[in-house]
């Protein structure tokens, strides 16, 4: 069943999908680590592909950039296409003074400027979080190749050019960093009673004015592909 954004059938994706932003950072993903790759969805040149790892099927489809985008695209996979896992892998600047470039942040939950939940007309606040069980799975994988990883609360942005210099105030609050698709993964699948995670690699500090090359965001984002890689062949692995 394809639908406006989605050129697919249901059983072209795996139960656990990889999000990176980047149309061309998921199809390096199809390319670079997967066997037995066929492309499932190219409309809006927002390409998705379907693999395996470990002989597991996964699958990696792009996002786009802000909660509009993922939240479009995640809400189609969860509700039209069988999708029961989604994991965000991405870049975040850091907002605590602990974080350092090339550091990993698991997204518990998520504070936001964004109006996204009042789609839902709650009598009160809700608070987006991730999978505990994708979490703990998570923490566990990038230990084991000796990242350096912070799990807490990141700020969900629906600006990236802010007039407001409100990031020192979210760093009081204990907020670890800052980035813009996963409030609207997180609510989705609340909603949609699914799985998803937010993993992100620091590439910049904007409150110190620091930033990575682009080497070396090429080869710490692979130690995140990896890492949620080794998530879904586990997951499916429940399976068996």
């Amino acid at each position: 069943m394809s639908t406006p954004h989605i050129n697919a059938e249901k059983g072209d994706f795996a139960k656990t999908v990889l999000m990176p932003g980047d149309p061309l950072r998921a199809k390096y993903i199809a390319e670079n680590f997967l066997t037995d790759v066929r492309q499932v969805n190219e409309v809006r040149a927002m390409f998705g592909y379907t693999g395996k790892y470990k002989d597991k099927p996964v699958s990696v489809m792009a996002s786009g950039m802000g909660m509009p985008s993922m939240g479009i695209y995640s809400y189609e996979l969860y509700h039209f296409f069988d999708v029961d896992n989604i994991i965000r892998i991405g870049t975040a600047g850091a907002v605590s003074d602990r974080l350092a470039l090339r550091d990993v942040v698991i997204a518990m939950s998520c504070a936001t400027n964004s109006n996204f939940a009042a789609q839902y007309r709650l009598p009160g606040t809700f608070a987006p979080t991730a999978d505990y069980g994708l979490i703990k799975l998570a923490e566990e994988k990038l230990k084991a190749i000796g990242k350096n990883v912070h799990i807490g609360t990141v700020f969900c942005s629906d600006t990236f050019y802010d007039d407001a210099d409100s990031l020192k105030q979210w760093q009081k609050l204990g907020v670890l960093a800052i980035e813009m698709e996963s409030v609207a993964l997180y609510l989705n699948a609340a909603r949609a009673g699914k799985k998803a995670l937010c993993i992100c690699t620091v590439s910049d500090c904007p409150l110190r004015n620091e930033e990575c090359t682009a080497q070396e965001r090429q080869t710490t984002f692979n130690d995140m592909i990896r890492t949620a890689l080794e998530c879904a062949a586990d997951i499916e692995s429940s399976f068996d």
